[in-house]
């Protein structure tokens, strides 16, 4: 395929594969081969593809209101903050269009809270090393691999990175300039590392005693993928601000921001906003997706599938020494180390008829739908058991 031919910048991948539909956690090329689906477009496809509830959704709202200036009420919004809010920690909600908006908008009503609260001079952001926020320049500054690309220099400052999972080197960087921690509960692109249970209530206590906001960044994590509808609930941590997207709009972009009342009542009109953040159509599919992940049984199917994935991974593990180091993630956020290129043995899956992706250079990465079924992760544990078996005979 030439890539070239299709007017597109070149800045992903592209794969030698043309998608023309979906079901469940399965797609079809252009050839009409099927794929398991394990990618589940980076764990946005909460319900898996074309699934009934989101479709119900776009054809009821779609023809009634699709977007509206954000200064008006509409009652898809207001359904859909006070869902957030009757499940959450929260008394507020900010809409956005994406996880890296969310991420943006949570240090911006930090920087405002802190500069209300703690004076001008408290403004710098304690980040982790590993992490991934976002790729707008706000999300990419929080992000420590980021900046390693010198074009886009200078990134914003008052930025210090911090130890993952090490609370002692953590506090060694608060001082009174620091407004805020964003740490995911569990790194994604960062290798599948969860945060231990101890290093997060470490922040809270941080975060309570220097008067510090602590955010929570659930964009990858969050939304049902390790069995409870917020990543918070795993770990019993509640932060002060936690950002959503991805899972919540099963595929439909929106993102938010959900805040307590001490520090969302600093973003005032003016301060914030987007064109098409909070659209009727977009808070109509996320309702329908997030009640969805409420009803008696879907969460409970993550549990299961994932510590079904869990068990099967670990398998794999000891069955292929040389080319499997470890098992990796919670819930259905899951994934394996391997020895050598994870792009390769991803291709090769793809090969296979399995879609992953890769978190970092080593990680071979599982998001599949929360929908999954306990058959599909059988089949996708014995595509990645003969492609190993295959690679293990190579070397």
């Amino acid at each position: 395929m030439d890539h070239y031919a299709i007017p597109l910048m070149n800045n992903y991948t592209y794969q030698d594969r043309t998608l023309v539909r979906g079901e469940g956690a399965c797609v079809w090329d252009d050839a009409g081969r099927a794929y398991l689906d394990f990618m589940a477009g980076v764990g946005s496809l909460s319900l898996g593809h074309a699934a009934p509830a989101v479709l119900k959704a776009l054809r009821d709202q779609a023809p009634r209101l699709m977007a509206v200036s954000g200064a008006f009420h509409t009652g898809p919004r207001t359904d859909l903050a006070r869902f957030l809010v009757d499940h959450s920690f929260a008394d507020r909600v900010c809409f956005a269009n994406s996880g890296t908006e969310a991420v943006e908008a949570a240090l911006k009503l930090a920087r405002a809270w802190a500069y209300a609260e703690k004076g001008p001079e408290s403004h710098t952001f304690l980040a982790f090393t590993n992490a991934y926020h976002g790729r707008s320049y706000g999300a990419v500054s929080v992000t420590e691999k980021s900046q390693k690309h010198p074009f886009f220099a200078p990134y914003l400052p008052g930025v210090r990175f911090a130890p993952f999972n090490n609370l002692a080197g953590t506090e060694a960087m608060i001082g009174p300039d620091v407004a805020a921690i964003i740490v995911e509960p569990l790194q994604g692109d960062g290798g599948l590392i969860a945060a231990e249970a101890e290093f997060l209530r470490g922040l809270r206590h941080l975060a309570d005693r220097h008067d510090i906001a602590l955010i929570f960044d659930e964009v990858q994590c969050g939304s049902g993928r390790l069995g409870t509808l917020f990543a918070y609930e795993t770990f019993g941590v509640e932060p002060d601000m936690v950002t959503m997207s991805k899972a919540m709009g099963g595929g439909y972009p929106i993102g938010a921001l959900l805040a307590r009342e001490r520090f969302a009542r600093h973003f005032t009109p003016g301060t914030h906003g987007s064109t098409l953040a909070g659209a009727p159509l977009a808070c109509a599919v996320s309702l329908a997706v997030l009640e969805a992940m409420a009803a008696p049984g879907l969460l409970k199917n993550v549990r299961d599938r994932g510590a079904q994935l869990h068990a099967g991974l670990s398998a794999l593990v000891e069955r292929h020494p040389a080319r499997a180091l470890s098992a990796r993630g919670m819930g259905l956020m899951q994934g394996i180390e391997v020895c050598g290129d994870a792009n390769a043995l991803r291709r090769a899956l793809m090969e296979a008829g399995l879609m992953a992706t890769t978190a970092g250079e080593s990680v071979i990465r599982l998001l599949p739908p929360l929908t999954v079924t306990q058959a599909e992760v059988d089949e996708a544990l014995g595509i990645l058991d003969g492609v190993l078996g295959a690679a293990g005979t190579q070397t």
